[in-house]
Parts: C-alpha cells; sequence; structure tokens
C-alpha cells in the first residue's frame, strides 16, 4: 500500500481524534491549561497525528504502515498508556525519542520518524508538546504491529553510525539579516514542519542532502513514491498569497493539492495560524530559485486554443482532452481560480516523472475541507473509462499543450500506475 493512500485514509479520523482530547484537556490541571493547547498546536505544527493515528484506532495510537525501501515501518503507540504507550517518559527521554531518535532503553528509531528535522524544535516547544501528550491525550492500550525489517537492516543498533554521518543535533540557527517573521518560517520548515523529508533530494544513505537553508540541496525537490516533489526554493510563480491558501486551503487561484500534500494540509498546515502560514510563504519567498515549470508561451498558447476551440483534425490527446477535461479545465488550460486546478505550467503537468499526473487522471483528486475552504471539491478518476493508450495520448498532449513542455507519456508508464492502485 502506498503512503499517499494510508495517509488519506487516516485524514478524516484524525480531526475527531484532536476532539476525542478535549476532554482531557478540560480536566486538566488550570495551570497546565494553556500549555496544554499550546502543546496541541505544536502537534499539528509537527503532523503527529497523520503517522501516529490509523483508521478505527484511537488517536495516536500507531500502526500506521509506512511502506519504506527497507520494507514496512509501523508507527508506535504515542498515547500515555503505562503498558504499551509513553507513560513512562520521563522529559528528557521524550526529547530523544523526539530529537535523536533514541528510545529510554537505547532502541534506535529508523528516520521514517523524522526526527533529522525534529533535532531543530526548540525547548520551548518540546517542553509544551511533552505536557500536552502527557496530560492533554487520552490513553490507549492499542498494541501496534512491530516493525520486523530483515537482516541487516534488522540491526537497529547500526542506526547509530546512520546518524552520525547524516543527522545532526544542531539546533536552529536563525538567519542572519533575515526578518523574524522569515526566521519563524524558517523554524517552522525546517524543524516542526520537516518540509525538508519530502521535499529535499535524497543520498546514497537515504538521507536528506541539506537540513537547513544554508545548502542549495534543501528543498530543491525530491521523490516520494515516484511522483516527483517540487522544488519549494522561491516558489517564483507563486506570490505569497498562494503560498498561504494553498496549505490554509489546499487549494490557490492555480492549484489544488494531490497526493501526500492531502493529508499533509488536511492535518497539519490548515490548522496553522495566519501569522504562521505568512511566515512560512515569507521563508520560502526569501530562499528565491528558479521556478521548476516552463515559463508562458504566448504563441503556443494560443495555438492549443484555437485547435481545441475550432475541435477539427484534433489529435486523439486533443479529442480526449475536450471529451473528458474540457469543461472544468477548458481549452486554455487555465482552470477556474479557486475551483478547477491551472493545466498549463502547472508543476505536476511538467514534472519529469509522470506518474502523479497519470494517477491523478487514472484515480481522480479530492481537495480537502478546511475551516478556511470548507467546500469539498471531488475530480472523477477515468481509469474505467480509458485504456492504457488513451491515457497515456491524454497525458502527452496535457504535458506538451500550451506552454507545457515534457516528455511523452507511455502506455506502458500508464499500465504501471494502474497497478498501484487500490482495487
Amino acid at each position: 500500500m502506498k503512503l499517499k493512500s494510508l495517509f488519506i485514509a487516516n485524514a478524516l479520523l484524525l480531526g475527531a481524534g484532536f476532539m476525542a482530547n478535549a476532554q482531557a484537556v478540560t480536566n486538566a490541571q488550570p495551570d497546565n491549561a494553556a500549555l496544554i493547547k499550546q502543546g496541541e498546536y505544536v502537534a499539528r505544527l509537527g503532523d503527529c497525528g497523520a503517522c501516529h493515528t490509523v483508521a478505527g484506532k484511537p488517536a495516536f495510537s500507531g500502526g500506521l504502515a509506512i511502506n519504506s525501501n527497507l520494507g514496512t515501518i509501523y508507527s508506535t503507540n504515542i498515547t500515555p498508556d503505562k503498558d504499551h504507550g509513553i507513560s513512562g517518559y520521563s522529559e528528557a527521554q521524550f526529547s530523544d525519542a523526539v530529537r535523536k531518535g533514541v528510545l529510554p532503553d537505547g532502541t534506535r528509531l529508523y528516520p521514517a520518524m523524522p526526527y533529522p528535522d525534529y533535532a531543530k524544535i526548540n525547548d520551548e516547544d518540546m517542553h509544551a508538546l511533552y505536557v500536552y501528550f502527557m496530560q492533554g491525550v487520552k490513553p490507549s492500550a492499542e498494541q501496534p504491529p512491530e516493525t520486523d525489517l530483515s537482516f541487516p537492516f534488522s540491526q537497529r543498533w547500526g542506526m547509530r553510525f546512520w546518524n552520525w554521518a547524516f543527522a545532526s543535533d544542531k539546533p536552529f540557527q536563525p538567519i542572519g539579516g533575515a526578518s523574524a517573521q522569515v526566521n519563524r518560517g524558517a523554524y517552522l520548515v525546517e524543524s516542526l514542519g520537516h518540509c525538508g523529508s519530502c521535499h529535499t533530494p535524497r543520498g546514497f544513505g537515504m538521507n536528506e542532502k541539506a537540513l537547513d537553508s544554508s545548502d542549495a540541496d534543501f528543498l530543491a525537490g525530491g521523490s516520494l513514491n515516484n511522483w516527483d516533489v517540487p522544488s519549494l526554493r522561491g516558489v517564483a510563480h507563486w506570490n505569497e498569497q498562494e503560498i498561504v491558501d494553498y496549505l490554509g486551503k489546499g487549494r490557490n487561484d492555480k492549484a489544488a493539492v494531490g497526493g501526500e500534500m492531502t493529508s499533509v494540509v488536511e492535518n497539519s498546515t490548515a490548522h496553522m495560524t495566519d501569522d504562521d502560514l505568512k511566515a512560512i510563504a515569507a521563508y520560502i519567498k526569501f530562499l528565491g530559485g528558479n521556478p521548476p515549470v516552463p515559463a508562458e508561451d504566448t504563441q503556443k498558447v494560443s495555438a492549443t486554443e484555437a485547435r481545441l476551440t475550432a475541435a477539427k483534425n484534433l489529435s486523439e490527446g486533443e479529442r480526449l482532452y475536450l471529451d473528458n477535461c474540457g469543461a472544468c479545465h477548458f481549452v486554455t488550460g487555465k482552470g477556474a481560480p479557486g475551483v478547477f486546478p491551472q493545466l498549463d505550467q502547472a508543476t505536476i503537468v511538467n514534472a519529469k516523472d509522470p506518474t502523479g499526473l497519470i494517477h491523478t487522471i487514472l484515480a481522480g483528486a479530492q481537495q480537502p475541507s478546511t475551516a478556511r475552504a470548507p467546500s469539498t471539491l471531488v475530480m472523477p478518476g477515468f481509469a474505467s473509462r480509458l485504456t492504457d493508450e488513451e491515457a497515456a495520448q491524454l497525458s502527452t498532449f496535457i504535458r506538451q499543450g500550451w506552454s507545457n513542455n515534457a516528455p511523452a507519456v507511455t502506455a506502458k508508464d500508464v499500465s504501471e500506475v494502474r497497478k498501484t492502485l487500490t482495487k
């Protein structure tokens, strides 16, 4: 099972899970109520629920199956249960688990738990997080499956050497000369947000090549389950408000979330304050960088629009676009702002690996319902309607129409993606 399906399957449960813990917050000592509330917000910033909550199970009781190149890794129970959770952890032990990936008994966690990024969480947030999990989360006696990787990956002691080579205990370092807003965004992105775990390219040891903005590889883009993950350095094709809208609503006037970002928005960024979202946007723009999409080609755009409008002597891909996509994305490929995503110059369309686009065409997509944008918009999947060859022709047209300039898609490409769809 892919990470995408696992995360999205849990998304609807997490809000209920946090609500279920509200009573525990109410029953807490009055002096700690504000601290617990702060810790709950920090847990949202860190997206803890996405990995530690499974459909049909209590919040934070673990058991999420995370597929990796090494095998299946199961998340742990992080509720304050005395037998199966973390009730016995001191604050120092809790901090070591989160920041260093080391449990009280010396067991080493695998970096599916993003402790290389969490190492930068400051003491104030770590304290609030500890108080929240100990006093604001309802205990659960749920026992998750044990992670049992094959040799040699089963030898957790080897993680000591991995940590020595690839992790760091260096605290967050503010960017000299940057504004307080940019540095707040840097802290959120580099630590709790652990954005680099997906958006930074991986090295030979499956390590993040960089852990902060001092290295040009940081947030320079990567790959996850064969989906291209875009660079976040500058995002020159979006302004700051469009970044804020994307993270806070799951959509903006040009795009809508898909893949892993659906879970990230629904469980984490949609719950952030406006100030924190603006800080993240300011930091991303501060980084600078070139857009990973082609510049607008007005002559090519006009030619594509003219052919689709005339609807004569169409290629197979053009015909399929008008029959299946044109009603929402229009002959302009611009979609409808805030409703239907733009296809012209879209990152997912121009990605080197077409998996994301193919998956969306076959399986469809659903925008999350958030407080800032409660409506749920659904794109139907066309897996049962299109053959592999037809989906390939459609994908190729979209990737090469208007300003887009990406390689063609083959029926074999589509066939490989179709095999991954949930039956």
